[in-house]
């Protein structure tokens, strides 16, 4: 059975910081990308990053650049996201997903073909 699962969410003031958690299972974890996407209310999801194990590509979306870091223990099957000088606009429901097919240029996740419940992220003014 294929599993994503999220941690680390929670509320955090403007500033701060937050480090995502995405334990994977059921499938081949160093050929997938696995990353993730974020959804705020009344708005369209969006990719945030993305990392593949096995060449150490890396993707980030513009506004998170310098911000957040991605990093994976393939050991453990897990990818974390460093989110650093949070913003409220960072304010989302952060998913994990995981594609063998998916590209950068796929930014609402379409192409992922797993997804976790996701995570709630509340940055405070």
């Amino acid at each position: 059975e294929v599993q994503l699962v999220e941690s680390g969410g929670g509320l955090v003031q403007a500033g701060g910081s937050l480090r995502l958690s995405c334990a994977a299972s059921g499938f081949t974890f160093d050929d997938y990308w696995i990353g993730w996407f974020r959804q705020a209310p009344g708005k369209e999801r969006e990719g945030v990053s993305c990392i593949r194990s096995s060449d150490g590509r890396t993707y980030y979306a513009d506004s998170v650049k310098g911000r957040f870091t991605i990093s994976s223990d393939n050991a453990k099957s897990t990818v974390y996201l460093q989110m650093n000088s949070l913003k409220p606009e960072d304010t989302a429901v952060y998913y994990c997903a995981g594609g063998i097919e998916w590209d950068n240029s796929d930014t609402r996740g379409y192409d992922m073909d797993y997804w976790g419940k996701g995570t709630l992220v509340t940055v405070s003014s």
